[in-house]
């Protein structure tokens, strides 16, 4: 979900940015960095320092995870701190829909009616989505007829549609959402809701999540224990045509393979990837408190950069 945001921030310039990372890069070896090797740890911090410069620069709040698909090196920068999920909880709703797919309680290609109502998880009361909000229309094309979950799942990832994401967790139960999510070990990532429940949003009651939760889901799609081998495939191949590529790829060399999900509502930009390269990887970045969406991508794909080329 794409909205106007309201807070602007300077981004200093690359030779400010590369003069701080050198500073860093001098540091001692940060308490949550977490490897190998005395040349693991120098590489690890030489991703914390170039990330900790742009976000100095930056002035907004930012959590970054980032872990090798084989290894220790682990990196944790305000990883547990608490930020709006906004479209990210749809990661954890494509895993609970392929969970009750294997269990048999539901199909891939059953047809689910499509509607634009949904209850407050507040009182019950009758709440609408507005297609102006939503960063896809083609589900709402489809209303009054039906579309199946394989047709939905992909919606919401690759196109994020907040619609379909609402009737998917009407279909799964946003509590099953919940258990699978801790099952699987992402206990930062709260799922409450559907989309645009304002009643909810009033109160404070909101889709929340983590970098480290998010970093702990990919992984588990990544090495196929998201369910099963077979299921963690699907959703990593979806994943993988996910449409909206200004933040993390935007860093990386063309070509390379990303399989992510991004997530935007007002003053909030986040992507968590893994990336496909020689050596690959999954990176979460969250950011908070920047107003112009295309500042927050550049930081994103910034801190991309560093990673990728500091990266083993």
């Amino acid at each position: 979900m794409i909205v106007t945001e309201r807070r602007a921030v300077f981004v200093g310039s690359i030779a400010v940015l590369l003069a701080t990372a050198g500073a860093l890069l001098a540091a001692s070896r940060a308490p949550d960095a977490e490897s190998g090797t005395a040349g693991s740890r120098q590489r690890t911090e030489a991703i914390r320092a170039g990330i900790d410069a742009l976000v100095q620069a930056s002035g907004a709040e930012v959590a970054v995870a980032y872990k090798p698909l084989r290894g220790r090196d682990i990196l944790l920068i305000r990883a547990d701190e608490t930020y709006h999920a906004a479209s990210t909880m749809k990661v954890p709703v494509m895993i609970e829909l392929y969970r009750q797919a294997r269990a048999g309680r539901i199909t891939l290609d059953e047809p689910i009616p499509i509607r634009n109502e949904f209850r407050s998880i507040v009182d019950g009361s009758p709440y609408t989505l507005s297609t102006s909000d939503d960063s896809d229309g083609e589900v709402y094309q489809a209303i009054g007829k039906t579309m199946t979950s394989r047709e939905l799942v992909e919606a919401m990832i690759t196109r994020s549609s907040n619609l379909a994401a609402n009737i998917l967790i009407d279909r799964l139960g946003a509590a099953h959402i919940q258990q699978t999510t801790d099952r699987l070990g992402a206990t930062g990532m709260h799922v409450r809701r559907g989309v645009e429940d304002d009643k909810a949003f009033a109160k404070g009651l909101n889709n929340e999540t983590t970098a480290r939760a998010l970093m702990v889901l990919l992984d588990r799609i990544a090495n196929g224990k998201a369910v099963d081998a077979k299921a963690s495939a699907e959703m990593l191949a979806t994943l993988k045509r996910q449409a909206f590529d200004d933040a993390i790829p935007a860093g990386l060399p063309p070509g390379t393979i990303v399989a992510h999900k991004t997530g935007n509502i007002t003053a909030i930009h986040h992507d968590a990837a893994i990336v496909y390269g020689p050596r690959p990887y999954i990176l979460v970045v969250l950011v908070r408190g920047i107003a112009d969406e295309k500042v927050s991508a550049k930081l994103i794909a910034d801190i991309s950069r560093v990673v990728w080329e500091s990266h083993p």
